[in-house]
């Protein structure tokens, strides 16, 4: 079995997540209906969008396996982070667009959802602690980026086109007051792009368990729009004019969070 993620060790307390970015079905594979192998809902080239967090000295950790075998940005016990709307599960069993991710009879059950929980969720998350704990002992805090991407369309999560950059802090819970304000300010100033803070997306498990306002772990959540920085239908290409356009946003946004 691959192993479940890559570490980049940085030196800055700045820690990214890339919890969606995963391409490896391996094993699980079996009993998937060809829906699974298009992998249409990654979080498609985002270490590459933000390979400038490598100067600033971030530590990354890069999810290897997709999320359609285990999603590592969802509550272990199953809870939903957003009661009453439409989410996926955290082995899910269909697509955005909810095409079936396995044939008849062959979704896993309970106890293939906690092999997989012990084989790709658990080793992601005890390296992210320990990250954080790394980082904190260096320099007394650390600041948590979750990096995320998804179509600008999804009917079945919200309705019309969302806005280009979707911050989250689950209003407010996982950042300082002062820290949130410098991200959103740069957002809403970004020329040519749309921003919301706490929308759709208010930040998902990894933002709301690691990150605490006045805490030594502060955290943010940016949910991108895809039609910012690639095509969002098959095969998914980076687009590097859009790309190039974005990415300086995307660095503001940063650079605003880790200021002092």
């Amino acid at each position: 079995m691959t192993d479940p993620f890559e570490l980049h060790e940085g030196e800055s307390p700045l820690i990214v997540s890339f919890p969606h970015v995963g391409t490896e079905l391996g094993e699980f594979v079996e009993g998937m209906t060809a829906a699974a192998p298009v992998l249409a809902d990654t979080d498609w080239h985002l270490p590459r969008l933000y390979d400038f967090t490598a100067e600033m000295g971030a530590t990354r950790l890069i999810a290897r396996y997709s999320r359609y075998v285990i999603d590592l940005n969802r509550d272990p016990s199953g809870a939903s982070l957003y009661p009453g709307q439409n989410v996926t599960e955290l082995c899910p069993t269909s697509t955005f667009a909810e095409e079936p991710l396995y044939l008849p009879g062959r979704a896993p059950d309970a106890a293939e959802v906690e092999r997989r929980v012990n084989l790709i969720w658990k080793p992601y998350h005890e390296t992210l602690k320990a990250q954080i704990a790394r980082v904190v002992a260096r320099h007394g805090h650390a600041l948590l980026w979750d990096a995320h991407s998804i179509r600008s369309r999804v009917p079945r999560f919200f309705e019309g086109r969302l806005p280009d950059f979707n911050l989250g802090t689950n209003l407010g819970a996982t950042c300082g007051h002062e820290r949130e304000r410098r991200v959103a300010a740069a957002a809403e100033a970004a020329e040519g792009y749309s921003a919301v803070l706490n929308g759709r997306f208010k930040g998902g498990y990894i933002t709301r368990r690691y990150g605490h306002a006045a805490s030594p772990v502060e955290s943010f959540q940016l949910e991108l729009a895809q039609c910012t920085y690639m095509d969002e239908s098959q095969p998914f290409a980076y687009d590097p004019a859009l790309a190039a356009k974005v990415q300086p946003v995307i660095r503001r946004l940063i650079e605003a969070f880790v200021a002092s």
